[in-house]
């Protein structure tokens, strides 16, 4: 069984949950109003090997980290470990946007062809609504064509927020 520390930190946006493995590396990421969105998630990655939620104060600094990153140091989420589940597809997807610098945006046709499937910006946008670890795995930093700020798991405002955070959107 899969033992997964837990941790809720505050945040300019709201509470968010924060869950690791006992390897220290993230499982999920997720606001607190999204934890049934977050337990659907862990259900279909481990209902296999099963899971238990345990709380833990700051498991791996990772709390801290995160906290790091709402206080202006931006690059700390780009060292922060992850281990996904999803199908190889999905972390395909969630790797590549691993790779999208702070302060930048692509959209879903551009992240598509990225990963060599210029026809897959749907299924693409599909995967990146899946991703379990927001923020670290920054799928708020994928938009529409036409610039537009569409689809964010936890509200095109916290969307707004983290990419004017990060400098892409000027006040």
């Amino acid at each position: 069984m899969l033992t997964l520390l837990q941790d809720k930190i505050a945040t300019p946006l709201g509470p968010l949950w924060v869950l690791c493995d006992e390897a220290f590396r993230l499982r999920a990421v997720e606001w607190e109003e999204h934890e049934d969105r977050m337990e659907q998630l862990l259900d279909i990655h481990y209902r296999r090997e099963g899971y238990q939620r345990v709380n833990s104060r700051n498991p791996g600094s990772l709390c801290a980290r995160l906290n790091d990153y709402f206080d202006g140091d931006l690059g700390v989420i780009d060292a922060l470990p992850g281990a996904t589940a999803g199908t190889p597809f999905q972390r395909e997807v969630w790797q590549a946007l691993r790779t999208i610098p702070c302060g930048q945006t692509i959209n879903y046709g551009q992240l598509a062809q990225m990963l060599g499937r210029p026809g897959a910006a749907r299924a693409v946008g599909a995967a990146n609504g899946a991703n379990p670890i927001s923020i670290v795995v920054p799928c708020h930093r994928v938009i529409g064509r036409d610039g537009t700020l569409t689809g964010y798991a936890g509200g095109v405002q916290r969307k707004e927020w983290l990419l004017r955070h990060e400098g892409w959107l000027l006040l």
